[in-house]
């Protein structure tokens, strides 16, 4: 009977232990070529089920109103659940997050010490998460400072620098996923209207739409005078062209 016990015990815990691999093969490790949108449940809604940090998830994503599915899917994405994980610029356990990122987050939300810990490494993780999504808007928007880090990305913005690719693939992979279709913001230089030509200093009245100086006839040569461009108030601005008198060619 023993035996049975053991041999009924043992196939249990062999199916079971099946049945975690096959639900945690649902999400890509960084690698993958593509991240597949979780069929019939909306990534948004979809449990962590199954996942070997599942009560620290679901703590987490009730503390900071992230869906525990992005959770899931940033974790395995940034160190594929290899919570001793230190990538080649430093940054540390399953969510992967940089030392000095970890200070502050360790010290604005009350963590421990060891940035390894599972839970208070999803724990600050997944308040990053929240925080890079007030700042910025979006998921793909949020997906790309947390993985570039907000200085970056807002460099991105300002000057139409771009992105480096890995974080260009990094958002590309994990939006769909993460339920957005949204492309990644625009840089603000993008979006300046641009300067209407009309405004421009460089174009200058015609010869025949200039008024003649006070005491000069209409019909004699205008004077050599600079055309004045606009110019900042209180300031003087440089002639660009000059204006010919009759007759005169290029010196």
């Amino acid at each position: 009977m023993r035996r049975i016990r053991r041999s009924v015990a043992g196939r249990l815990s062999f199916v079971r232990h099946r049945a975690v691999l096959l639900l945690l093969s649902g999400l890509p490790s960084a690698t993958s070529a593509t991240l597949p949108v979780f069929a019939q449940t909306p990534p948004a809604m979809r449990a962590a089920t199954g996942d070997p940090y599942a009560a620290h998830i679901a703590e987490a994503s009730e503390r900071f109103g992230i869906p525990q599915a992005w959770i899931v899917a940033v974790k395995r994405a940034e160190s594929n659940d290899d919570a001793r994980a230190v990538s080649s610029i430093g940054a540390l356990g399953l969510m992967q997050i940089m030392p000095k990122t970890w200070a502050e987050l360790r010290a604005r939300y009350g963590l421990g010490g060891d940035p390894f810990d599972p839970r208070d490494n999803i724990i600050a993780g997944t308040a990053y998460l929240r925080e890079m999504l007030d700042r910025y808007g979006t998921v793909p928007a949020m997906l790309a400072a947390y993985n570039a880090g907000p200085a970056r990305y807002e460099e991105y913005l300002a000057t139409g620098r771009s992105l480096p690719a890995e974080t260009r693939a990094y958002v590309a992979l994990l939006a769909p996923a993460l339920g957005s279709a949204e492309p990644l913001g625009e840089p603000r230089t993008a979006l300046r209207r641009p300067a209407d030509w009309r405004e421009a200093p460089l174009f200058v009245a015609r010869e025949g739409d200039r008024q003649p100086a006070a005491g000069r006839s209409p019909t004699g040569p205008p004077p050599l005078v600079p055309v004045q461009t606009n110019s900042v108030a209180g300031s003087q601005a440089t002639p660009i062209f000059l204006t010919r008198r009759a007759g005169e060619g290029p010196q």
